[in-house]
């Protein structure tokens, strides 16, 4: 990314990085909302993970949350050289196709996280952060596609 995209993702990220987990649980909210059939895939101590509010009442849920906020600031902190982060998010990419997170639920995800910055900035999300945001999610997605496609 060149111009002013790397600035803008800093700014705005500083903002929502401020309480990661109430943002956080707005992206997994939204999440829910678009594609429930995520919510299965959720499962800790054998114990299937029912609905929504089961998940965000669950402590290692949250911690999951906090986990993808922290690869969320990764992404943003190296946003210049995110090709530094490659086989990391490759890595990802392999574990989420594991549990059996399917490549086209990434599309949902990259909703979700446009609404919550949305949701968390309000009038300050301009349409430069949005296409800023979404074209880091698509690098970093694509990073993570990687990892469906080796063994």
């Amino acid at each position: 990314m060149e111009g002013p995209e790397p600035e803008l993702i800093r700014q705005s990220w500083r903002e929502v990085s401020r309480n990661p987990l109430e943002h956080g649980t707005v992206l997994f909210t939204r999440l829910f909302e678009l594609e429930p059939d995520l919510l299965p895939l959720f499962q800790y101590s054998c114990r299937q993970l029912s609905s929504p509010e089961d998940c965000l009442s669950s402590p290692e849920f949250l911690d999951h949350i906090r986990k993808v906020m922290l690869v969320i600031d990764a992404a943003v902190t190296n946003v210049e050289t995110l090709s530094s982060l490659e086989e990391y998010l490759a890595g990802l990419g392999r574990k989420h196709r594991t549990v059996g997170v399917k490549l086209s639920s990434f599309s949902t995800v990259g909703e979700s996280l446009l609404y919550m910055l949305e949701k968390c900035l309000g009038p300050a999300f301009t349409p430069a952060m949005r296409t800023a945001w979404s074209q880091l999610y698509g690098a970093v997605v694509q990073a993570m596609s990687r990892g469906w496609d080796s063994e």
